[in-house]
């Protein structure tokens, strides 16, 4: 008679580590969508300044005739850099509320669960990221309304949204690893405001990069919003294109949001300290 090992059955689908890891952060996202439920004005607060931008700034630029657009429209041009604006402005304070947990103490409380540091942050960078979208229709809207030559097909909205989606993760992770770092209100609001103006000027949001000197040109090449910028205007409007193509704007920031996870859950720990 022969003696066998028993076998143990196989793990189902929902025990295997990357399920859980998805379920973690999803609830982590579902967690942070509560929020904004409970607070729908903040996001309607937050469009105003894009809303400006394209009603003022852009209707007055627009007339002028020495901003080397090409064919396209300034405003047509202008209004995928708001939207990527919109997204920034909106993402980059994100952190803020990271260290609003760490003073109530909730960040003690995630980091005792059994959740990995990193379904944590992408978690927390899938609720910002959807945040956004809020904030893009309604740009979205304004622009049509101003008279931007908005792309309506299925899959340049479906592209759009992704794109929009991968904007407010990547920068609102950059502001989670900022407070990681900084771990107090009063920095974080400092550093925050000493970095968003940089970010959008050196750009292409609101202005070509032929423009430029070759030192910030040299600089916009190494800024993510450059690429976000130009996968939104390829996406958005009738005869936009990226200087770089489509698929490099949506490999950059893919890239650069991995890495940015990768080392916002590295420090989150850190944060109570």
């Amino acid at each position: 008679m022969t003696s066998s090992t028993p076998v143990a059955p196989p793990a189902g689908w929902a025990d295997r580590p990357v399920f859980g890891f998805i379920r973690h952060a999803l609830a982590i996202a579902q967690v942070e969508f509560a929020k904004t439920r409970r607070e729908p004005t903040d996001i309607l607060t937050r469009a105003i300044q894009p809303a400006l931008w394209l009603a003022v700034f852009g209707q007055v630029f627009s007339r002028s005739r020495a901003i080397p657009t090409g064919s396209l429209p300034y405003l047509d041009f202008m209004a995928p850099g708001v939207l990527a604006q919109s997204v920034l402005f909106s993402s980059i304070f994100y952190g803020i509320a990271i260290i609003w947990e760490r003073d109530l103490g909730i960040v003690h409380k995630l980091l005792a669960s059994p959740a990995s540091r990193a379904s944590l942050v992408v978690g927390k960078a899938l609720s910002a990221g959807v945040r956004a979208l809020a904030q893009a229709a309604i740009v979205i809207v304004l622009a049509a309304f101003l008279g931007v030559h908005v792309r309506y097909s299925v899959g340049s909205l479906a592209g759009l949204a992704g794109v929009v989606v991968l904007g407010g993760a990547l920068f609102s992770t950059f502001s989670f690893t900022i407070a990681c770092i900084v771990k107090t209100r009063e920095r974080f609001m400092g550093i925050g405001q000493v970095l968003t103006m940089p970010l959008f000027f050196a750009s292409n949001a609101i202005y070509p990069l032929a423009m430029m000197p070759p030192w910030l040109r040299a600089i916009s090449t190494y800024n993510p919003l450059t690429y976000m910028v130009n996968a939104l205007r390829t996406l958005m409007v009738e005869g936009g294109e990226s200087t770089t193509g489509l698929g490099t704007d949506v490999a950059v920031l893919t890239v650069v949001l991995v890495v940015l996870i990768a080392i916002g859950a590295r420090l989150y720990e850190g944060i109570v300290r």
